[in-house]
């Protein structure tokens, strides 16, 4: 049995109050262990992998040089300051901070975007955006019928917040259901003395199917600070391209086709 290993088990056991402690935590034969820690036998496959797992090291980490694992183990081991775990948390707030204004954009929109699920096929759903305390928060519903049927299959219902940084929009949304799906989307900003429509990109994937991530073109249909919400809500659902409810000019704004020399998604600026 290799003393490198003994010596670095016991290293790592040191970093705990006693060796029956450290058997417990691992559900191991305090007698058995004691013969690892003494070098008289290497162990069994499956109890390595228990004690690396519980180390936090590979098996190959184990058979370091001792001082190499020492440095390893110490590292590893240092408890992380509360204040690194908070400064992201603060960072955000303090662009939040420096956000400008999105009070022009309160109001509704169709949601135009190709569906993740349903090849070939655009979503229209109905967004909001309201602005409350200087902050903008997005409401998104989406009523998916079936695409052959063309009867109600289900409702997608999302809640996020919208924000200006650097002359782009930022929207960050969750999936109120299930919990279960995170969009992030950015936009130009409307720079006309009335918003007509906002283009940009989001990430996101299937809501049940399959799951793969993936991104698209995305654009946002401004509607009216006062609308028919019954009627709208009717519009709402899957769409062929060539539909004639649906703008033309939108339509191929959030065509997700790429051209030859290009190797990222991008949308043009309206």
């Amino acid at each position: 049995m290799s003393n490198t290993f003994s010596a670095n088990l016991s290293l790592a056991c040191s970093h705990y109050s006693s060796i029956s402690d450290v058997c417990r935590r691992i559900g191991m034969n305090r007698q058995q262990f004691n013969k690892y820690l003494n070098g008289q036998v290497r162990p069994s496959r499956h109890n390595m992998r228990r004690i690396c797992d519980f180390i936090g090291v590979t098996e190959a980490e184990m058979f370091l040089e001792e001082q190499r694992f020492a440095q390893l183990i110490g590292l590893r081991r240092q408890p992380v300051a509360r204040t690194t775990l908070e400064i992201p948390m603060q960072r955000m707030d303090a662009l939040m901070a420096r956000a400008s204004p999105v009070d022009r954009y309160e109001g509704f929109y169709f949601r135009y975007f190709y569906s993740f699920g349903n090849k070939g096929r655009i979503i229209r759903s109905l967004a909001r955006v309201v602005v409350q305390d200087g902050r903008g928060y997005f409401k998104n519903v989406e009523v998916l019928p079936h695409p052959e049927t063309d009867r109600w299959r289900r409702t997608n219902k999302y809640e996020g917040i919208l924000f200006q940084l650097a002359d782009r929009l930022h929207l960050f949304e969750y999936e109120t259901t299930e919990l279960n799906s995170v969009t992030q989307a950015i936009f130009y900003p409307s720079y006309g003395s009335r918003v007509d429509y906002l283009l940009g990109i989001q990430t996101g994937g299937p809501t049940r199917q399959g799951r793969k991530p993936g991104a698209s073109r995305v654009a946002l249909e401004y509607l009216g600070a006062e609308i028919n919400l019954l009627r709208a809500i009717r519009q709402t659902g899957l769409y062929l391209p060539d539909d004639p409810a649906l703008r033309p000019e939108i339509v191929q704004a959030i065509s997700n086709r790429m051209e030859p020399d290009s190797y990222v998604l991008e949308v043009d600026e309206p």
